[in-house]
Order: C-alpha cells, then structure tokens, then sequence
C-alpha cells in the first residue's frame, strides 16, 4: 500500500488546528521563510487578494526547496479586465502522472482557491521522502483563481456575467478557452474542481459533496474510477476529519438517507466535470458548505470560512492518496480511454446521465465517420476545435472534414452535431471519409 501523502495547513489559530485535517509539515528550518496566504495571516477574517496570490506564488517559486524546476508559475492566459491567469506546477515536469486542480471556476466561491494555494505551498515545501517520491512520478497542476474577474468582484461569472462552468464546449471566455488549453497541452489523468454551494436543510446540508461525469459519453473506465475517487478516497478522508459528505444535487430523506429529489448535477457535457470524462480525464467536483454550521460561525465569520477551507483540505487528502495509490491503474485507465476513440465504434449520447439512461431519440447508435464543415463553417469554429484538440482535415476547395476517429471521439459529435444541445455548428454528417 502506498504511504500516504499528508499535507499540515500552517496553524491559523488553535481552533483553526483542530479543524484542519494533518495536512506536509513545513521544515523546521527553511532557506526562506515560509510563505503564507493573505486567508492564513489574517486568521481566516478575509480571503487572499489578487496581489498576494501572486506574491505568494513568487515565494513559493524562489523559496522551495529541493530541485530548481519542482515548481513554475506561468500566465495561461488574460480576463476581460486584464487579470492574469496562472498555472502552477510542483513535481517533475515530465512526471508520467498528472493531476489538474482548477479552484474558484466561480467568483463567490472563494474557499477551494485558498485550500489549492496553501496545498500548493505544502507539497512544494515538503521534505518527507514519500511526498517527494511522490512529486517525482506526479505532477500536481493547480490554476488558483480560474475566474479572477468573478472572485475579485464576489461574483458567480466572469466580468461578462457568464458561467465559466458552462463554457467547456462553446468556449466563448477567455476563461474556458485557458482551461481547453490545458486540458490539451497538459493532458491530466484528474481534473479536480474544487467549488461552495448553499445548504438547504435538513434534506442538503453536508459540510461536503461531490460527483463524478454523468455524460454517458464517458468512458466506461473512467466512470469507475470517477466513483471509486469520490467513494474510497475523498469521502472516508473528510469523515476521518470529521467532516460529513453526500452526493451533489442529490437531497436525500433526513431519517432513512434515500435519494428524494435531484435538483443539480446532470451529464451536460459543457460542465468542466463532465467535459472532464469526455476528454478521458477522472474528473470530480467537489462542493463545501458555505453556510454557518454553529452558533459560533454565525458569530464569528472566520470560523465558518476555517471551516469551510478545511474539508476543502480534507479532500484534497483523499485525492492525493488516490493518485499516489492507484497512479499505474489511473495511467492504464486514461490512455485505454483514449484509444479507444481510434475503434471508432459504438453509440453517441445526445442527453441523459449515469443515472438518467438516454431515450431512444437522444441516442445516435450508428454515428457518421465524421462531419463535413463548410469553409466559412471552419473559419468560424477552427480556433474552438484546436482548443479542444479535435483534429480536423482541411480540404483543397475550402472547408474541412472532422473524423470521428480519434481520440476524443465522442466530443467531435458533441460539438458538430445538430442534434447535440450545446454543437458549435451543424456539420454534414458524412458516411464516407
């Protein structure tokens, strides 16, 4: 069994510690002080602003030890308003493994990004021989603030008034258009995506919740490790911490536990954990409660947001126990999924969910070879396609033919199709290629 991976939060306060989960104890001596965020140095009474993450992350770049290159921070990308967007990397950079982290997708959301910031500094600042062994095999990406026009003005979507999370398809913002980027480039084996969510007692008010792809185009491998993420690793770690957990979306009866009503967390494939499984990546969301649990923390608005960082802290436990444990089975998993699109077989779903089967209508059970676009279809959507790494044959006359054979199969209909929900455009649907 793989040693586990343990993280320590620097002691915000004694309260703030017997929260935190035992996270990589910071060395007792350091060739440069420790960084802490904005959140840990005021006790938890705000969030870290824009211009301490980045002298944070600067910090952490200069001052941690061991190899030079075990950790890089680079733009990814700019906001409407100009901010930037960054993509932290600690471990080895051409680690056969790779996991993704991508915090505050929405701006009133604000605890997943200071748990990724002070995790970030952790792992870099770690001198224990099994989490560096650890970083050697596995690179740990983390985009910190992945909407910093939402966070810096509290808001759910970007300068724009859009939903990040419902832009992995249409890629319309600067922000998704960073994330497909490096979903691309970066191809990670998880995609961890960290947000808060309002409690509606007594039948949804766990202090965590989480869930897997449900798009039906998700490969079957995948789906299992999804669940087996969620289910072996993630949960039992926030309940070591004594922190609950549930299903998103799913309110559930307070005396027996069964399932009552879903009222979030369907298959659309525009939705980052979805697109996750699409791209053939274990994908998982992760949802803290933002409301006060006690007495104290309607008090005391520090307490509630310690709180709420640390089952952030808690899960991220179980995600670095996951990859540690199961890294070669995760490898084989995620590079099976994506050869599997080169079979080019097999039906493609237009709707439904893992727990919601596709009607008939939603169902293309003899998919075309691929998609025939017009030149000024192509024109109009080849940025989108490279995005996304679909690949594309442009043709003589103008225009181009988008095969199904490939690696993100699945995805090609998804976005060329008319009969998809969210398609860039209308392909042709060809029977010959």
């Amino acid at each position: 069994m793989f040693a586990r991976v343990r993280l320590r939060t620097l002691a915000l306060t004694a309260a703030a510690a017997a929260l935190a989960a035992p996270l990589v104890t910071a060395p007792a001596q350091a060739a440069h002080p420790t960084p802490r965020t904005g959140f840990e140095t005021s006790g938890g009474a705000r969030w870290t602003g824009e211009a301490e993450e980045r002298d944070f992350l600067t910090a952490v770049d200069h001052g941690a030890p061991g190899p030079g290159d075990r950790v890089s921070v680079r733009r990814i990308g700019t906001t409407g308003q100009g901010r930037p967007l960054r993509l932290v990397r600690v471990g080895a950079r051409h680690a056969p493994a790779t996991v993704l982290l991508v915090c505050s997708q929405h701006g009133d959301e604000p605890a997943g990004r200071d748990a990724c910031l002070s995790a970030v500094r952790d792992l870099a600042y770690a001198r224990d021989g099994e989490t560096r062994r650890f970083l050697d095999r596995t690179r740990v990406l983390v985009v910190p603030t992945a909407n910093p026009d939402g966070r810096a003005a509290g808001t759910r979507g970007n300068a724009d008034g859009v939903d990040v999370n419902r832009d992995h398809i249409a890629l319309r913002t600067a922000e998704g258009r960073a994330l497909a980027e490096v979903l691309r480039d970066e191809r990670p084996d998880i995609v961890y995506d960290l947000h808060e969510y309002g409690a509606t007692p007594p039948y949804y008010d766990k202090d965590l919740f989480d869930l897997w792809p449900r798009n039906p185009n998700t490969d079957a491998g995948i789906h299992r490790e999804a669940q087996l993420l969620s289910g072996r690793y993630v949960r039992p770690s926030a309940h070591r911490h004594g922190f609950t957990s549930g299903t998103y979306g799913i309110w559930t009866d307070p005396v027996t536990g069964e399932p009552v009503r879903q009222t979030a967390g369907d298959g659309q494939e525009r939705i980052l954990r979805n697109a996750s499984g699409v791209k053939n990546a274990v994908g998982l969301l992760i949802e803290s409660r933002v409301d006060p649990l006690t007495e104290g923390e309607q008090n005391d608005p520090a307490a509630n947001k310690r709180r709420r960082v640390a089952s952030q802290r808690a899960a991220l436990d179980g995600l670095l126990d996951y990859a540690g444990e199961r890294r070669v089975r995760i490898e084989a998993t995620t590079a099976a999924a994506r050869l599997s699109g080169l079979l080019d077989r097999g039906p493609v779903y237009f709707g439904g969910a893992d727990n919601d089967p596709p009607d008939q209508d939603e169902t293309l059970r003899n998919p075309p070879c691929g998609y025939r676009l017009s030149a000024g279809q192509y024109a109009d959507v080849h940025d989108e396609l490279a995005l996304h790494g679909v690949v594309s044959r442009p043709e003589p006359a103008g225009g181009a033919t988008v095969p199904l054979r490939q690696s993100q199969r699945e995805l090609v209909s998804l976005l060329l199709d008319a009969r998809a929900p969210y398609h860039l455009t209308e392909g042709e649907p060809r029977t010959r290629c």
